[in-house]
């Protein structure tokens, strides 16, 4: 007999700001503000708010990732935290970022990628274009991915 699937080891959920601040925030805190040492003012910013977020949670409910998805379709501050990277949480979380674009008739989607990332943003269908620029003084690049038709 087959055995059934096994359950995913992590969940997305679609949130906001206002309901999911806490644990958007501490994953954030971990990744950029602990182990990139970017400043805690230019980690949380205006947009925070007007964003729609998705969040990554493990089988125990705990987060371990998220990304945020502006209203002009820039992606951002897609994060996993140390233990869950290279397990398919941030593709995951950018996947569903651009269906969401998708969703709300959006036939491109931009992301500011730290230089380190550009692959991962690449093997999700991405192009990098422009030159590297600084953002919190950690060079990035700007990728662009775009409704196939």
């Amino acid at each position: 007999m087959d055995e059934p699937p096994s359950p995913s080891p992590f969940t997305l959920a679609v949130t906001d700001w206002a309901t999911s601040r806490t644990e958007l925030f501490e994953i954030r805190r971990e990744v950029y503000i602990v182990e990139q040492a970017v400043p805690p003012e230019l980690e949380i910013d205006e947009h925070d708010d007007a964003c729609v977020h998705v969040l990554a949670r493990d089988a125990a409910g705990r987060p371990i990732g998220t990304g945020r998805l502006l209203d002009d379709g820039h992606v951002g501050r897609v994060a996993v935290v140390a233990a869950w990277r290279k397990r398919g949480v941030g593709a995951a979380l950018v996947r569903r970022l651009i269906d969401l674009a998708r969703e709300r008739g959006m036939r491109e989607v931009v992301a500011d990628a730290q230089v380190r990332a550009i692959g991962f943003y690449e093997r999700l269908g991405f192009s990098a274009e422009g030159g590297e620029f600084l953002d919190a003084g950690i060079p990035h690049r700007r990728m662009r991915w775009s409704v196939r038709r």
